[in-house]
């Protein structure tokens, strides 16, 4: 009987796991072997990841590992660390969440209209997408040092084995990349002085790269989302993804990308996935409002746990107030329940004053939020879900599981926790030859970890407040 372990290296915003996957011929099996935290770092005023501190714990993760027969890494997306010619790193890389993009995305527009951009890249408009991060660097010293870009994967990539990469599902991601010509958007960059020698030649994941200490080293998609899209264990077409953590991805696995007029004005996203397919998907800013919520309260000395603070959220007052989940006064690390209340007052709502009230609207704005991006996605793609399948930390939230199933009348499959790994995990099985194929993988996952189903109940009250959601997220008041 065949036994393998590859180790899955997934990092994401707030923390980062190496997770040994174990296949046993028949089951799926995982063993968290090394978690530590990825912690920001602010100097002056620039908010960077602590790359060197991450590549340290990557390294002490896999020597706790046991003759693996693999490794594949995964992290978020449109951060990247410049390299110079000798290929050292110049600087630490900056944030996303950083203050540097603010009023990019809106210069850059100036030159290259916003529908151009769209039509070359199929990337949803966020302005801390990779190609406002370039565009911010103009003048720059550290820009005109640079030889290479690599994502934040493709830096560990290389530091791993030696060999610069730009993986594909990754470079999608950073609105540098054109969809239809399966290359670099060249003539984007050079309207905007971006250097083409920045960018490598874009490679497909399910290869071998190097080896890193004699153990070989599999090109995993590279972007988190693409990973868990390849973990949901889905049984036909007619499903969409929810992968619920820091950030909500809520989308379609499609063949081609989806670059209309009518994409582009819902400001919807076609990120590569795993074997040439395109994620349809929207960006919603996820359980960070709830994440930095807690951290707030925390530094205040509310040391509830996420637990108590969803049961209090539970017993609180349905759809006493809603915001816009994506609004900008979001985005930024700060006092999150001050915004939250201040995003009520300004839009002529009760004002939650409680923690479960402030957790309610949070949630509730989230379920009503996936609801009406999923029938932007289904009417502009001209596909019908009956299934959402809900994977990654938030899948563990059974009041949103509930709401979102009550919000959009689908039934819900939550799990797997670990999808992002496991998918991560499967692409190098297939690598090494012990599955056939991304369809074999989903079913092992369904037979190898249980899902819990959640099935819609109270619908009429969710599209009776419907309308009122709507004029928030449309900006009629």
């Amino acid at each position: 009987m065949t036994h393998r372990t590859v180790l899955a290296v997934d990092i994401g915003a707030e923390s980062g796991r190496i997770i040994a996957v174990r296949f046993d011929g028949q089951r799926l099996h995982t063993d968290e072997i090394y978690r530590f935290p990825n912690v920001p770092v602010k100097v002056g005023q620039t908010l960077h990841w602590d790359i060197l501190r991450l590549w340290q714990d990557v390294q002490i993760g896999i020597g706790k590992a046991v003759h693996p027969d693999s490794i594949g890494i995964d992290t978020w997306a449109v951060d990247f660390g410049l390299l110079d010619r000798a290929g050292k790193l110049i600087g630490n890389p900056v944030h996303y969440r950083d203050q540097r993009t603010d009023g990019v995305a809106e210069r850059v527009f100036g030159i290259v209209p916003r529908a151009e951009i769209f039509a070359q890249t199929g990337i949803q408009i966020l302005p801390f997408n990779t190609l406002y991060q370039l565009a911010s660097l103009r003048g720059d010293p550290s820009f005109e040092m640079a030889d290479r870009l690599l994502t934040i994967p493709d830096l560990l990539y290389y530091w791993l084995t030696g060999v610069k990469v730009n993986e594909f599902t990754n470079a999608t991601t950073t609105q540098c990349f054109n969809t239809q010509t399966g290359d670099w958007a060249f003539d984007l960059l050079d309207k905007l002085n971006i250097p083409r020698r920045l960018f490598g030649e874009v490679q497909a994941p399910g290869q071998t790269l190097g080896t890193f200490n004699g153990i070989p080293v599999m090109l995993a998609p590279h972007h988190d989302t693409a990973c868990a899209v390849v973990g949901v264990p889905a049984q036909s077409e007619h499903f969409a993804y929810l992968s619920s953590g820091t950030w909500s991805l809520l989308g379609l696995e499609l063949l081609h990308p989806v670059v209309t007029p009518e994409a582009l004005a819902a400001n919807l996203t076609n990120e590569g996935g795993y074997g040439g397919t395109f994620r349809f998907l929207k960006n919603i800013m996820g359980l960070w409002l709830f994440q930095e919520t807690r951290r707030t309260w925390l530094a205040a000395g509310d040391v509830s746990t996420y637990e108590v603070l969803i049961g209090m959220a539970e017993q609180a007052e349905p759809f006493a107030a809603l915001i816009n989940p994506d609004d900008p006064m979001f985005l930024a690390p700060g006092d999150m329940p001050a915004r939250i209340r201040h995003f009520c007052e300004r839009s002529g709502q009760s004002v939650p004053n409680s923690s479960g009230a402030i957790v309610r609207c949070i949630f509730e704005s989230l379920a009503l939020k996936y609801r009406y991006v999923l029938r932007q996605l289904t009417a502009i793609a001209d596909r019908t879900v009956d299934t959402i399948h809900i994977v990654g930390g938030g899948s563990q939230n059974a009041l949103l599981c509930q709401m979102t199933a009550d919000a959009t009348g689908c039934t819900v499959l939550a799990g797997p926790v670990e999808a992002t790994a496991l998918g991560n995990a499967l692409v190098q099985l297939i690598a090494l030859g012990e599955l056939r194929s991304i369809h074999e993988g989903r079913a092992l996952i369904r037979d190898s970890f249980p899902l819990t189903q959640y099935t819609p109940r109270d619908t009429a009250q969710w599209d009776a407040v419907l309308p009122r959601f709507a004029a928030l997220i449309e900006g009629s008041i």
